[in-house]
């Protein structure tokens, strides 16, 4: 466990997983915006 935290705690190691984690979550969040289908909607003013 001791180990484990040395190695977190080395600045290279905390770029790689803050980068890897901060891709997750821009993924995550391109993925529920293709989604929510926000660009297959129908205009409103199209109807009149």
């Amino acid at each position: 466990m001791a180990r484990l935290k040395v190695l977190i705690a080395r600045p290279g190691v905390k770029f790689i997983l803050r980068t890897i984690f901060y891709f997750l979550i821009l993924l995550a969040l391109v993925y529920l915006y293709s989604y929510s289908g926000i660009n297959n909607s129908k205009f409103i003013y199209n109807e009149f």
